[in-house]
C-alpha cells in the first residue's frame, strides 16, 4: 500500500461510479467501456464487491447496485450535520468576497436565513441567522422560487443577481444548492453594499459561489455536474422609484413639512 492509495480498491470503485443515476443495470460490456478495465479485471473485482452486497449479478447477467450502498448512504444520511458543511463554507467566502455570505431555505412564501457570515467590513448589510424574508425580492428569494419544483437535470443552474431589488442599498448574488435525491436544499448568497458591486468584484463573486456550491451539493448527496453549464450573471441597473412616484413622495413630504 502507497499513501496515493490502493489501486485495487480505486478500481472497485471506478465500478460502484460506473452506475448511473437513472438506475438502469449495467453489461459487463458497459462497465468495460466506462472503466477502460479489461473485463477479466472487472470479473475479479465484481466477485468481492458481490460477497460485501455493493453489487448484484442479475438472472440476466447484468448487474446494479446493492443493499450495502443504500445501508451506508442511510447511516451517511443521519449523521449528517447541515451546519457542519454550511458554516465552513460561508466563511470562506466572506474571506474570498470580503462580502457577507448566507444560507437561505424556503418557509412557505418566505425565506429563512438558516446561516450567516458577516463581512468584516463596517459597511454591510444586516442579516441574522433566524431572519425571515421576502421570498419575492432579492437573489437567493429568486433562486428558491426558480428551484423549489424544478429538477435540475431538467434545466441550467443559473447563477442569479440583483441589485436594490430588496434594498435600495443592497445588492446580491445567489446559486441553488441540491440534496442527495437532487430537491433543492436551499440557496447560498453573498451580498453587500451595491457601491462595491462591479463587473470585476461580480466575477469573484461567481466563482467562488460556484465553487462552494459544488462543494456543498457533493458534501449533501446531490450531483455537482449540474452546475457545470451555469451561466455568468450580468449586473443589472439598480431598481429605482420613477419620476412620478420621487414626485409623489416629495409632495407628501413637502405636506407633511407644512402642518
Amino acid at each position: 500500500m502507497s499513501n496515493d492509495g490502493v489501486a485495487a480498491v480505486e478500481r472497485a470503485l471506478a465500478i460502484l461510479a460506473a452506475f448511473q443515476p437513472d438506475g438502469a443495470p449495467r453489461s459487463l460490456h458497459d462497465l468495460a467501456a466506462k472503466t477502460g478495465m479489461y473485463k477479466s479485471t472487472i470479473l475479479r473485482l465484481i466477485a468481492s464487491l458481490e460477497r460485501f452486497n455493493c453489487v448484484l449479478r442479475l438472472p440476466d447477467g447484468r448487474y446494479q447496485l446493492g443493499p450495502s450502498l443504500f445501508h451506508w448512504g442511510d447511516i451517511y444520511r443521519r449523521s449528517l450535520k447541515l451546519e457542519d458543511h454550511v458554516v465552513p463554507l460561508l466563511h470562506q467566502l466572506v474571506q474570498l468576497t470580503g462580502e457577507s455570505a448566507s444560507f437561505y431555505a424556503r418557509q412557505g412564501e418566505q425565506r429563512l436565513c438558516l446561516f450567516r457570515a458577516d463581512s468584516p467590513k463596517s459597511v454591510r448589510d444586516h442579516v441574522r441567522a433566524g431572519d425571515l424574508l421576502p421570498l419575492d425580492r432579492g437573489a437567493a428569494g429568486r433562486v428558491l422560487r426558480e428551484y423549489s419544483d424544478a429538477h435540475p437535470a431538467h434545466r441550467r443552474v443559473e447563477v442569479i443577481s440583483t441589485l436594490g431589488e430588496r434594498d435600495n442599498e443592497t445588492g446580491a448574488v445567489a446559486i441553488a444548492v441540491f440534496g442527495a435525491t437532487q430537491e433543492l436544499a436551499g440557496a447560498l448568497s453573498v451580498s453587500g453594499p451595491i457601491a462595491r458591486f462591479n463587473e470585476d468584484t461580480l466575477a469573484v463573486i461567481t466563482e467562488s459561489l460556484l465553487d462552494a456550491a459544488r462543494q456543498l451539493t457533493l458534501r449533501i448527496g446531490g450531483d455537482p455536474s449540474v452546475y457545470e453549464a451555469s451561466s455568468p450573471p450580468s449586473l443589472q441597473k439598480p431598481k429605482r422609484p420613477s419620476p412620478r412616484k420621487r414626485d409623489r413622495a416629495g409632495a407628501s413630504r413637502d405636506k407633511a413639512a407644512s402642518h
